[in-house]
């Protein structure tokens, strides 16, 4: 095994994140409008694309909080979009779970879609990586990707006080999760999950405050988790 290099595996992070400012840059500008379209001021728009940097959820709770909706209700929906990072949590631990306390936070703080995918993969792919070089690259592949995120947020905010209101930009939003949603449908529960949440959604788009939002994604989850299980054993049986 060779030794340990953080500074390399850094770096390595870094080329691996630095593709997804392509989809970085856009989603952000796209918040920051949509937030001061939605009534939110500049300092509350930057309050909350640095305090919860998420912007499915992001863009769940703008959406709610145009409808008025209870800030327990906004909580929870915005919570539920985001229980993926659970599992992403769940995966990493393997990996860097010996790293020092101050580093995991920060690494739970920079958990989004894209540097979970490159820094897991790269793991499954080279086991020999010492944890310190595990933690490095995670933080490479996180630095071309956060910082734009801050910083075209404030853009998108900046530039959206100037679009007449007339403009009309809610159908992006939609669009939006169509593209960051389609990209994770890799095996069948994933699809499974997917399409009963698209269902359980409709059924229950009657609930106030979207809260039919909520209860698709439950129930998406265990339908989606028994169709994993029920794999395991199938192949576990072919076995």
């Amino acid at each position: 095994m060779s030794g340990s290099n953080p500074k390399s595996a850094y770096w390595a992070g870094f080329r691996n994140g630095a593709p997804f400012v392509l989809v970085v840059v856009p989603f952000a500008l796209l918040f920051g409008v949509v937030a001061t379209k939605a009534g939110l001021n500049l300092v509350e728009t930057m309050t909350m694309t640095i305090a919860v940097i998420a912007g499915a959820a992001q863009f769940t709770a703008l959406s709610l909080m145009q409808e008025h909706a209870p800030t327990f209700i906004v909580l929870a929906t915005a919570l539920a979009v985001n229980l993926r990072m659970a599992m992403y949590s769940a995966a990493l631990v393997p990996h860097v779970g010996t790293a020092p306390r101050w580093q995991r936070m920060l690494m739970a703080y920079f958990l989004v879609d894209q540097v979970f995918a490159v820094s897991i993969a790269r793991f499954d792919q080279r086991p020999d990586m010492t944890t310190a070089e595990k933690t490095a690259f995670y933080f490479g592949a996180a630095s071309p990707i956060v910082p734009l995120w801050y910083l075209f947020s404030w853009v998108g905010a900046v530039a959206g006080t100037a679009i007449p209101a007339s403009y009309s930009l809610d159908f992006a939003v939609p669009i939006t999760f169509i593209a960051l949603v389609g990209p994770m449908l890799r095996s069948l529960p994933h699809i499974v999950a997917a399409v009963v949440s698209i269902t359980a959604s409709l059924f229950l788009a009657g609930l106030p405050y979207s809260l039919g939002v909520i209860l698709a994604a439950l129930v998406a989850m265990v339908i989606g988790a028994q169709t994993d299980m029920w794999l395991a054993r199938r192949k576990g049986g072919a076995g």
